[in-house]
Formats: structure tokens, sequence, C-alpha cells
């Protein structure tokens, strides 16, 4: 195979602040992979909370390219064991060439990559738009710059409870709320009982992923449904946190791609957990890749390039909320630039 890097830098719409961090730009890495006269691209993203830039990324992948184009795709996951335990170090950089030799692999088979697994697309969860933290005037702006039927909130401040009473004056779309481990157990608690009157369908990452012992308690307690995501990292971290949260976010990014991903969804629900799959601020590459596991999902947070000011793609549209695929084999994305 043929391996190319592209490293892009996307402004956001607006200023994007969870309750870490604030951020304007979103660096990004896609992958493209070629062979047979097909191609196929995956994408990955930086994240300081995990310690990971683009160079880093770039890094990872450059040290092993010898390997990666004298390699004849046959499977995804085939290609992906071989080099897991060559990345498994930089689970960010083996997602964007897992999800690269997913698309190629599924033009390679002259079909869309949801048709692989047999999935049936017609009840597909509609994804939610972020509504980032800001100045609870400039948050209601927002709602009303983007109506959406469903709004995933970032919390974290002091003001949760009444920042979410206010939104829900301007609007009967359904709230998520995440808090980016923000919260305590008593805070989370006493929050989910306010928020269960206000609209809103589930929490997510409340505490700091290492606190089990109170992600215990606000298992057994609280009204609204506890999703992980800061704790559900990789395929190991699903046993461990079933009883301790409802559901789990999974990001292709953080557990490296659609290979891992695809089974832990399936562990997941053996285990009789909710599943969605988050986003990391993907442009339409990601997004498109995304796309392709809704028919597995309960519920999806893919507005990565709602957010953003500009794109590097073409490929899933999405439409008040609806996810429309792109009438093109594999994950249906296509660069629109390189640079």
């Amino acid at each position: 195979m043929e391996l190319t890097l592209y490293p892009f830098e996307l402004k956001f719409r607006h200023t994007f602040t969870i309750s870490r961090k604030s951020k304007d730009v979103q660096p990004l890495l896609v992958a493209k992979l070629a062979q047979s006269g097909f191609s196929g691209i995956g994408e990955t993203a930086d994240n300081s909370y995990y310690n990971i830039t683009v160079p880093m990324l770039m890094d990872a992948i450059n040290a092993h390219r010898p390997f990666i184009e004298s390699y004849t795709l046959d499977t995804p996951e085939a290609f992906w064991d071989e080099m897991y335990p060559r990345l498994k170090n930089n689970m960010f950089a083996l997602c964007a060439i897992d999800l690269a030799a997913h698309d190629l692999y599924a033009q390679q088979l002259g079909k869309k990559l949801y048709e692989i697994w047999h999935l049936d697309p017609a009840d597909n969860p509609m994804t939610d738009y972020t509504i980032g933290i800001d100045t609870v005037e400039h948050m209601v702006c927002k709602l009303q710059e983007f109506p959406w039927p469903i709004y995933k909130i970032k919390l974290g401040t002091k003001d949760d409870i009444a920042i979410i009473r206010e939104l829900r004056k301007h609007t009967d779309s359904i709230f998520r709320v995440d808090a980016n481990c923000a919260w305590g157990v008593d805070e989370t608690l006493r929050n989910a009982e306010a928020f269960r009157h206000l609209g809103v369908e589930f929490i997510e990452q409340p505490m700091p992923a290492a606190d089990w012992e109170g992600m215990k308690k606000v298992f057994e307690q609280s009204v609204l449904p506890i999703f992980a995501d800061e704790s559900c990292i990789v395929e190991q971290d699903v046993a461990r946190c079933h009883g301790y949260f409802h559901g789990i976010n999974i990001k292709l990014t953080k557990c490296g791609g659609i290979t891992p991903a695809r089974r832990m969804i399936l562990e997941a629900k053996q285990r009789g957990m909710k599943v969605m799959t988050g986003s990391m601020n993907e442009s339409t590459v990601g997004t498109s890749a995304v796309a392709h596991l809704l028919p597995y999902l309960d519920y999806v947070d893919m507005d990565g390039p709602l957010l953003l000011a500009e794109d590097i793609a073409d490929g899933v549209r999405i439409e008040n909320g609806v996810i429309h695929y792109a009438d093109r084999n594999g994950t249906g994305a296509v660069l629109t630039r390189t640079r």
C-alpha cells in the first residue's frame, strides 16, 4: 500500500470550551492508503488531555511506513492486528490507519462500509449538536443560531443548573449534558435530580475517570442514566465500566479505530449497556467513518463538521440531526483539499 499523510488545522465556528479548556483551532491528521487503483482515507485528532499532537501522530505512523507500504491489505481486521503491536502506545495514530484501511477495503469490494457488515440504516439515531461552555447569553444565542432537535450541553461551572434552566426557556429540544469530569458525587446527584425535570436525557462523564468508588454511588443513586467517556478509552474498559455506568461513549480516536470499536459495541450490548459514539471534532473524513456504525448505536454525537468553520472533505451530510450517506462506496469521504 502507498501511504500519504495530510496535517490540517481547522478553525472552529465559535471558541470551543469545555470544563478543562478552550480552543479556537482543531489540529487534525488524515491518512490515505492506496492499493490496486483504490484509495481510502482515515482521520484522527490531536488532544491535549491525552497528550497527543499532530507531529507526534505523524512520527508514530512514519516510524512504520516501510511495513505499511510493503503490506498488501486483505482485511482491515488483519491489518489492525499487525499494526496494534506497533502502535499500541498511540491509539490515535492507529485510528487514522484503521479508518483508511476500512475505507479502502470497502471500496475494493464495491460496497458502502455498513453493507459489508449487513447493517440496515433505516432506524439510525440522530446526532446531537454541542453547545460549549460560555456565558449563558452566548449559549442561548448559539441555540438560536443553530436550531436542532438534540443538543449536547457542555457544563462544569458553578451555575450549571441555572444554565440548563435558562436554555430550556428557549427550546423544547432534547438536552444531553456533558460535565467532562468536573463534578463530585453530591453535585452529580443533585444536578441529575434537577435536570430530569428539565428535559435532560442523560449525563456524560460527570466525575473524574479515576473516581470509581464515587461512580458506583452515582450509578446506584442517579435518577438519570450516566455515560462513560474519559472512563472508557479502550476495549478493556468496557468490562470495567459495567456496573458503574449505564452506557459508554466510544471515541474511535481513543480506542484505535473501527476494528476495536465494533468489538466494544457488541460487548457493551451483551452486558446490557447503552452505546453511543462521540466526536473529537473531526472533519467530514472521520465523521463519515463514524456514520457507518450508526445501525449498531443507541445514540451518537458526530457533530464535528458542524462545529468547524471550515471543512476538508465531502462525505456524509447532516441535516437537522439526520445523517445522509454519500453516494459512494467505502465511507463515502473524499478530500476536497490537501492543505
